[in-house]
């Protein structure tokens, strides 16, 4: 009985409103500070301020304001994975399904460009590109999870992920760092380098 009420009270807590609202304004100060200047300068003390709560709520939930930046940035890609694999059954060839999830990244950086232009010039905040490599890299692997391509048979799939994922990302990364790239030639860019066994023709 006692365990049982443990585990409401566990429950309870996991939906009360409070904690929900607090979560809220810890995300949006994050990312208001960090399109402000590199979460390197953002301090907890500000960061509590702004979201209007104390230093000790915040680490009651986080380690640094980079964690719960990465925290926001990966929840918000994390929904395009989802989008991913409602696409991957739709019937898209594997070249339309890249050029659609590549545009949902870029989708995603522009939501968040300010923080992302920051960070990428700052060498301390290299934990906000590694969210992108890693989101690149979960997605190679569902995809040679799905298509199991037969020239990959006796390869290391998470060096080949890897491999990609930086390549992908660093397709971001000149995008952001040159005014006059689109979005548009970044995933133009980034489909005319997959590998032939992802876009086989």
């Amino acid at each position: 009985m006692f365990a049982g009420r443990q585990e409401g009270s566990a429950l309870n807590r996991r939906t009360d409103p409070r904690i929900t609202r607090t979560i809220r304004a810890f995300e949006r100060a994050i990312v208001e500070l960090a399109s402000e200047r590199p979460v390197s300068q953002i301090s907890v003390a500000e960061l509590a301020d702004r979201a209007g709560v104390t230093r000790a709520t915040f680490y009651n939930r986080y380690g640094t304001p980079l964690d719960l930046l990465i925290q926001v940035l990966y929840a918000d890609l994390d929904r395009g994975h989802r989008l991913e694999d409602e696409r991957s059954q739709g019937g898209h060839s594997a070249v339309e399904l890249l050029r659609m999830n590549t545009a949902v990244v870029g989708d995603h950086v522009e939501r968040f460009r300010a923080v992302y232009s920051l960070s990428l010039g700052d060498p301390a905040d290299s934990g906000v590109y590694e969210a992108l490599v890693r989101h690149f890299n979960d997605y190679t692997l569902a995809f040679m999870a799905r298509s199991d391509p037969s020239e990959l048979r006796h390869a290391n799939r998470h060096v080949i992920a890897q491999f990609m994922a930086h390549g992908f990302a660093g397709a971001v990364k000149a995008w952001l760092n040159d005014p006059s790239v689109t979005k548009e030639d970044m995933v133009d860019a980034a489909v005319a380098c997959a590998p032939a066994w992802w876009v086989p023709s």
